[in-house]
């Protein structure tokens, strides 16, 4: 069988080797090129403080390395095959988890990457490719980064070209490893060329790859997936329906050469039967009589002489094998005395041996209980580094996310009380304590406490007495049209009923006090109280939803309402100009600026 191997440049040498070295024929025509691309710093970022960093192909690896990305030590690693894994190893030193089955669906059934909520995973992979991983891992709650190091390219070159050549060298099977691959030899081809490519075998790294070719009406018969994308796992599916295709072909020549044998016998057979019937007519009874006896006497003195000679014969064989049999047992008879001998004195030299290996694993036994119980008095346990991580995030998030100063502090605290345990902490200890002492000087909001007490002021509300006009009362003056009694003084009396007669008419009362405030309506009251009542209530709003400037505008403008409307004297109305007044110096710093020391000095330790 030709086979094509469709890998990018320097990937498809050792497999072309391998093939050759079995008898295959093969051409290497890579369709795709390799481009390494630049990521910054910022995209790099998240390799420091990642939980999990999953590598989707070797390429990803080494354009990674390129980059001298700083990652995680306590980060897991995975790959999705095993090539894939050795070049981790080879890049960074550590190994990296594989699935049992090559490929994104084998990679999400590890049991590490069931429950991933909130972890933070980096995805580290080509242009395209692979989304089923990235989605998979998102339905499954992780913090999931996508770090895009490579691209492959298809080679720029007319794919009606390479059609020819390979029609030209009579091209059987065609290996390929990537859904990029296939693209890059399926467009732009006519109808002729794509119908001979259809009929190609073609020979894939995965289930993935297959789905895709199917979707170029490419038969199922004519795929075989392989158990991966790696050397040996091509080179096992390339061999093995090699060898069936060999078996098919050599089964169908035996029949042919069997069938001939058969009918020339039944030719002989035939030819064979004619002829004695033809003979059988020339020969007398007397003669065919004679002929017998002759034959009969001679095979009994045949048979004698032969038993004879072979009896003869046979007893010279069966003693000279006697002899080298008698011979051979006492070998073995020397041989088994010597091993016996051999034996015994390995088997003494084995007993003391293992006495003194044994004396000597309790002396070391010993001394590494010892050892262990010396260390488990300075450490309980050993501290793991991806705990005390989670536990400052944890104290971040307190204080960026939900503003919860105390419950930081407690976060901290707990972090605390976990390093005390173990040596070689003191630096993020006495970090710790430093944020702790900045935490607790922080007074907490009253936010309950102001709210309460603007609700019992608007419960209040309508108990306030309004501001009202202040009548003095009116000066009372002797009557000077008084009528007298004395009938002598009837002019004066007359004079004084004329006056009296305007008065009823037209009356001017004076009051010597001045007006202290307009009347308002019984509507323009109710709208005052309303007014308040809104104010209040717009100030309780913006304490709980931490809005310090609205809550200001708010209690002054219903201390100004109060001072203005109500009755000063009132002792409803001072202890509501005082609680106003209290509120309005209240301290309403709910997100002051605060930064961790902690922080850096876990990120250093954890490296």
């Amino acid at each position: 069988m030709h086979i094509l191997i469709t890998r990018p440049e320097g990937k498809g040498t050792e497999l072309a080797l391998e093939l050759q070295q079995a008898g295959y024929q093969t051409t290497l025509c890579p369709v795709l090129t390799l481009d390494y691309l630049t990521v910054n710093s910022s995209e790099l970022a998240p390799l420091e403080n990642a939980d999990k960093i999953i590598f989707i192909s070797q390429d990803a690896v080494h354009a990674l390395l390129k980059l001298t990305p700083t990652i995680n030590k306590a980060a897991q690693l995975y790959a999705v095959g095993q090539q894939t894994a050795d070049a981790v190893y080879e890049a960074f030193g550590r190994r990296a988890a594989v699935p049992k089955q090559h490929d994104s669906e084998g990679l999400l059934e590890l049991k590490t990457l069931q429950d991933v909520e909130l972890s933070n995973i980096v995805l580290v992979k080509g242009e395209g490719g692979r989304t089923t991983i990235a989605k998979t891992l998102k339905q499954r709650g992780a913090l999931l980064n996508q770090l895009v190091v490579y691209k492959r390219s298809a080679i720029e070159s007319e794919p009606g070209k390479w059609m020819d050549h390979w029609q030209t060298i009579d091209v059987e099977g065609i290996v390929i490893t990537s859904n990029a691959a296939v693209d890059a030899i399926f467009n732009g081809l006519n109808e002729p060329q794509r119908a001979w490519l259809k009929e190609r075998k073609f020979f894939v790294a995965s289930e993935r790859i297959a789905d895709y070719l199917k979707q170029q009406n490419v038969a199922r018969t004519q795929i075989h997936i392989a158990a991966g994308a790696s050397d040996s796992a091509m080179f096992t599916c390339i061999n093995q329906q090699g060898s069936k295709m060999s078996e098919a072909e050599s089964k169908q020549p035996a029949k042919a050469v069997t069938a001939q044998p058969e009918k020339k016998a039944q030719t002989t057979a035939n030819s064979g039967a004619k002829a004695p019937v033809q003979a059988k007519k020339g020969i007398s009874k007397t003669g065919s009589l004679a002929l017998l006896i002759s034959l009969l006497v001679a095979s009994a003195v045949g048979y004698e002489f032969y038993h004879k000679l072979n009896s003869d014969q046979q007893s010279a064989v069966a003693l000279t094998e006697l002899t080298d049999e008698n011979q051979r047992l006492q070998q073995q008879i020397d041989a088994l005395k010597s091993a016996q001998q051999t034996l015994q004195h390995s088997l003494y030299n084995s007993e003391q041996k293992v006495t003194d290996a044994l004396n000597e694993s309790a002396e070391q036994t010993q001394q590494q209980l010892q050892a262990a119980l010396k260390r488990a008095e300075q450490q309980t346990f050993t501290l793991n580094p991806q705990e005390v991580t989670s536990l400052q995030r944890m104290a971040e998030f307190k204080l960026w996310a939900e503003h919860d100063y105390q419950g930081a502090a407690a976060v901290l605290s707990r972090l605390d009380n976990l390093l005390a345990e173990h040596p070689g902490t003191g630096a993020i200890r006495q970090a710790i304590h430093q944020d702790l002492q900045t935490l607790n000087a922080i007074e907490p909001v009253a936010v309950e406490a102001i709210y309460l007490k603007l609700h019992g002021i608007n419960q209040k509300v309508d108990e306030l007495l309004f501001n009202a006009i202040s009548l003095p009362e009116e000066v009372v003056k002797e009557d000077p049209n008084q009528l007298s009694e004395n009938v002598s003084e009837w002019r004066q009396n007359l004079a004084k009923s004329w006056q009296q007669f305007k008065d009823f008419f037209v009356t001017v009362r004076t009051r010597e006090d001045m007006v202290i405030a307009p009347f308002l309506s019984e509507q323009e009251r109710h709208l005052v109280k309303q007014r308040l009542s809104l104010y209040l209530a717009q100030a309780q709003d913006a304490v709980l939803s931490k809005q310090s400037s609205v809550y200001f505008s708010a209690v002054d403008a219903a201390h100004s309402l109060v001072k203005d409307y109500f009755k000063q004297d009132d002792a409803q109305t001072k202890a509501a100009l005082k609680s106003l007044a209290e509120l309005s110096k209240e301290q309403l710093d709910f997100s002051p600026k605060v930064s961790l020391q902690s922080t850096e000095q876990v990120k250093e330790w954890a490296q």
